[in-house]
């Protein structure tokens, strides 16, 4: 399955909205980036590299955004429609976004976006 950058972008963009309303505002200083693939692990489909919310303690000034990097040919190349590659982008960004917010992968699974 394969879509343009463009249209990858806002498959994106329209995920994040997905996390809207009170959840949505209290995201703080986190980034999201579309990288064509990790450059270790061509099949991760996306990474969050921060300091969750709930960890924050003495956070404030000078860090760094925490940082959401969606890997676009890994999730098209497990894609077999335009369909698929929206539901998995969907599951891929809320599932990173959740680790911003100190939600593990095992409570991500027992929510379903595992």
């Amino acid at each position: 399955m394969e879509v343009s950058k463009a249209e990858f972008e806002q498959l994106v963009v329209d995920s994040i909205d997905l996390i809207d309303g009170p959840l949505g505002a209290l995201m703080d200083n986190v980034a999201v980036f579309i990288e064509d693939e990790h450059p270790d692990e061509p099949d991760l489909l996306g990474l969050y590299e921060g300091i969750p919310l709930t960890e924050r303690g003495e956070y404030g000034g000078f860090e760094l955004p925490d940082r959401v990097t969606i890997y676009r040919l890994s999730l098209m190349d497990m894609c077999a429609d335009r369909d698929e590659l929206v539901h998995e982008v969907q599951v891929t960004v809320v599932h990173e976004l959740a680790h911003h917010f100190g939600i593990d992968d095992d409570r991500l699974h027992e929510l379903g976006w595992g």
